[in-house]
């Protein structure tokens, strides 16, 4: 950046200092307010009440649709980092005063910069994307290191005798929003009486320099002096005010800390103190807060915080550890600190006011760390005058270990021996099946697999990721006395047609998660599937499945519903998944591709609550054969329209009102990704349904989508029909 001599800079700094009090007047309370915010959110050290919106979309890492997509120029990556909200905004409120601006007093800047870009630029717009964003990009292309020239002296500006006096903010204001409306207020005129002066004078066409694009600038340039200049005096009293008025109980958080050292903290500071847990083995107060022992020693905890407006009604069940403290405030909104600073909604989560409070803290899994287990802490915290320390719960090895106790006899829990798999390629989403009275082949015929058409499992999986589909397939291993079945993502081993076939001989029982912690546990025997549930507390399981689930807490979710499932599966069958398996698998690299089964076919069932439909009413009042006849006349219309009236397959179906063995082959494949006519054969499946309304609406529903453009004539034609076979 080349040094603008002071001589220059001053003579700026007159037209720069008349122009201000004429933008301020333009800039609406809002999104000034929001601006001037910046300095205070940008670390999160502002009270949850008062978070702007731009920090709530940094929480929740929204993308920018005003995305510079450079990292190299800061006054467009300021620029942003704002909401397109909050950019339109300002741009509506100054686009027409930037032309009513005298900046005839300013200085020529053109020496200052080097020679205009010639030929061709490329500016990536997205669509949507704010004029002032695009603006701002052009400009950057075809006068680079104007933007870094107008930034460099908005800074400069900011201290100068002429314009420092107009930037400052009275004592006489002392409303939060006031304060930070006035602080962004004044540096964004700044930045606009500067971006104006500057661009009109540094030998820029006059075509990129319309207001937008100026704005554009101005904005980038008013986020980089706010993220830098310190707040009014007034303005940390004043949020305090604030959010002690807005402060509403009882309110909770959840989410994580990052852990070090064995501790974590509630805290009103960020510095956590050394202190000892041989009093209780897990929390210990300190002033303006209390230090938590964890298990592990450097990682992450999940963290469920709630502050009520008294104390918990009962003690919670299903923790290891429960301990409560006293502990004082000296000012109010205390955060959950660790090694560094926890997640934006953990920070001043604490009544904002001073006074004694206590803190029950819960704690489960600081026992398991060597598993990779997560730990959860709950953290109840209400006002309530200081009282001893009370232990509601001492059971977990390091608590006892920490205070100097014998550590308990513990039965290991069945599903440990399954906690290897948080950490193996099964972590997010599987199905592990397990099949006894049947060979490999079997097993494969029974999930719609060919054996005779093994494949690479790399080349299944590059393929599915390149196509972006779903398609299933399954891994298999000969356990000797039973069939293993892996499916990565998959999850045809909770079908009940599976289970069904794969059952015939002998025992078949899956369980099934994804990463949407969705999960189903299955079992079947000799061809009937006795249990197929997402496990939650008690299970009604038929007899021969209830030992599998005997002392299997499901309502624990904490500890793996798919792990206590596997458990399940493995005492069901006699044979479970082992890391060594897996490995086996993995290491033969064959796969086999499955082509699923049809969608169940359901009866018709009306939807409690919902009028009746008028649609469904009139065919009620046909006679079966009639019903009969409009589902296979609509399945067969949807092949007319599709082009495939003549298909052998199809006509010999209709002709007997049942999927053929070729066409139920079909039918099958056109399911997959990719698949031909699915819509067709969705139709003609449709039409065999038992129940013969819900053949009827499920067909034509499919015979719409293959109709595709004709759709409407379909269903007009559907309901001349209905009419026409209604009794007289």
């Amino acid at each position: 950046m080349v040094e603008v001599p002071d001589a220059v800079l001053a003579e700026l700094a007159g037209p720069v200092a008349t122009a201000l009090p004429l933008i301020v007047a333009r800039i609406p309370p809002a999104p000034a307010a929001e601006l001037g915010r910046l300095q205070v959110t940008a670390d999160g050290d502002t009270w949850p009440t008062l978070r702007s919106a731009v920090q709530h979309r940094q929480m929740a890492r929204l993308p920018s649709r005003a995305r510079p997509g450079r990292g190299d120029s800061p006054v467009r990556d300021a620029l942003g980092s704002l909401p397109q909200l909050l950019i339109e905004r300002l741009l509506g409120a100054l686009e027409l005063t930037v032309p009513e601006l005298d900046l005839a007093g300013a200085p020529d800047l053109t020496g200052f910069l080097g020679e205009p870009l010639t030929g061709n630029i490329s500016v990536g717009i997205m669509d949507g994307m704010s004029e002032a964003v695009t603006g701002a990009a052009t400009l950057d292309q075809i006068r680079p290191g104007v933007l870094p020239l107008v930034a460099a002296l908005a800074r400069r500006l900011a201290d100068h005798p002429r314009v420092a006096a107009l930037l400052a903010v009275g004592p006489e204001i002392t409303d939060e929003q006031e304060i930070a409306a006035a602080h962004g207020a004044v540096r964004l005129a700044l930045a606009v009486a500067t971006a104006a002066a500057v661009l009109h004078r540094a030998g820029v066409r006059p075509w990129a320099i319309e207001p937008p694009a100026v704005l554009g600038v101005a904005i980038g340039t008013a986020v980089l002096l706010l993220r830098e200049a310190p707040m009014p005096a007034g303005y940390a009293a004043a949020q305090l005010a604030r959010a002690r008025a807005e402060y509403l109980l009882p309110r909770g958080s959840s989410g994580s800390v990052p852990v070090s050292r064995h501790r974590f903290a509630l805290l009103e500071g960020t510095e956590i103190p050394e202190v000892d847990f041989d009093g209780n083995g897990l929390v210990v107060a300190v002033p303006g807060g209390a230090v938590i022992r964890t298990g592990v020693e450097t990682g992450h905890a999940r963290i469920l915080l709630r502050v009520l407006d008294g104390p918990p009604p009962d003690v919670a069940t299903g923790w290891e550890e429960i301990v409560e403290v006293s502990w004082r405030a000296a000012v109010g909104g205390a955060s959950v600190v660790g090694s560094h600073p926890a997640e934006p909604h953990l920070r001043k989560v604490t009544p904002p006011w001073p006074g004694d409070y206590r803190l029950r803290v819960h704690a489960r899994g600081r026992d398991d760390t060597d598993e990779g287990d997560t730990e959860y802490y709950e953290l109840v915290v209400w006002q309530a005058p200081a009282a001893p320390v009370t232990v509601y719960a001492r059971t977990d090895r390091l608590g006892h270990r920490l205070r100097g106790e014998p550590e308990p006899a513990r039965p290991e829990r069945p599903e440990t021996a399954y906690r290897w798999l948080r950490r193996s390629s099964l972590a997010e989403a599987a199905t592990v099946t397990v099949v006894t009275g049947a060979d490999v082949a079997d097993v494969l015929r029974a999930f719609g697999a060919d054996p005779a058409r093994p494949e690479s499992v790399r080349a299944i999986s590059e393929d599915l990721m390149s196509r972006q589909s779903i398609d299933p397939w399954v891994a298999v291993l000969d356990l000797g006395g039973a069939v293993l079945v892996v499916e990565y993502n998959g999850w045809q081993g909770s079908n009940a047609p599976v289970l069904t076939r794969a059952s015939a001989g002998g025992r078949a029982a899956s369980m099934f998660w994804n990463v949407n912690a969705v999960t189903r546990l299955s079992f079947a025997e000799h061809g009937e599937v006795l249990l197929s549930v997402e496990p939650f507390a008690d299970l009604d399981a038929p007899p021969q499945v209830a030992p599998a689930l005997a002392d299997l807490d499901f309502a624990d979710h904490h500890r793996g519903k798919w792990l206590m499932g596997l458990v399940a599966v493995q005492r069901f069958t006699g044979h479970g998944i082992t890391a060594e398996d897996l490995a086996r698998v993995e290491a033969a690299d064959i796969g086999f591709r499955i082509v699923p089964d049809l969608p169940t076919l359901y009866p018709h069932r009306s939807k409690p609550g919902n009028p009746p439909d008028p649609a469904t009413e009139a065919l009620t009042g046909l006679p079966e054969p009639k019903l009969r006849d409009l589902a296979w006349w609509a399945a067969a219309e949807a092949a007319r329209y599709a082009g495939l009236g003549k298909d052998p397959d199809i006509v010999a179906t209709v002709a007997a009102r049942a999927l053929t063995s070729e066409a139920h082959l079909r039918a099958r494949r056109s399911q997959l990704d990719g698949g031909e006519h699915p819509w067709v054969w969705l139709a003609l499946h449709r039409a065999t349904n038992p129940d013969p309304v819900a053949a009827v609406t499920d067909t034509v529903e499919a015979a719409r989508y293959a109709a595709g453009p004709y759709a409407a004539n379909l269903v007009a034609d559907a309901r001349a029909w209905v009419d026409r076979s209604a009794p007289r």
